[in-house]
């Protein structure tokens, strides 16, 4: 099945942060750990929530700021500091009561390979590592912090003809 037609399937979402929603990290004179990210994706991610869509973050990384910024943008499940992604995901789909091939996830390094493997339906930016891109269904044309996000978000609802409807103009 190619992509476009998997994307029919999708009931959720589950994503990597550094790599995928961030492209760097600058490190704070108070030792945390900074990040830049694209407001298109954050737009994207909230509207995916409003629309229904169940959407993770699974990640490494353990600064509370990303939990911050999820939250704001109506995301609950919120993995930090995960060690294992496999475990993390499948409590995400179980709270959900979601198969995991409904689910489409975007990684971008080798932590992310076993649970791009698990997932149903796998995407990753342009610069991801080969190792991801050899598994990923789809490599966006966007990089980390440049789009990505909202390039695989924007294709699923607009398949499922669910982009752009009346409540598409607010956050």
């Amino acid at each position: 099945m190619i992509f476009k037609e998997k994307l029919n399937q999708v009931k959720a979402f589950a994503f990597d942060v550094d790599g995928v929603f961030s492209d760097m990290l600058m490190l704070h004179p108070s030792g945390e750990l900074m990040r830049t990210m694209n407001v298109k994706d954050g737009y994207a991610v909230q509207y995916a929530r409003r629309k229904g869509y169940p959407v993770a973050i699974i990640t490494g990384g353990s600064t509370e700021s990303i939990r911050i910024r999820f939250n704001a943008l109506g995301v609950d499940d919120v993995y930090l500091r995960s060690s294992d992604k496999i475990y993390d995901l499948n409590d995400f789909a179980a709270r959900h009561a979601l198969s995991l091939d409904r689910v489409l996830y975007m990684g971008d390094d080798i932590p992310d390979i076993e649970v791009m493997r698990a997932s149903g339906i796998t995407a990753c930016p342009a610069d991801a590592a080969v190792e991801i891109k050899e598994i990923a269904d789809y490599i966006s044309p966007k990089g980390a912090c440049k789009g990505c996000v909202r390039d695989v978000i924007e294709q699923t609802l607009r398949v499922q003809g669910r982009w752009m409807e009346a409540d598409a103009h607010r956050w």
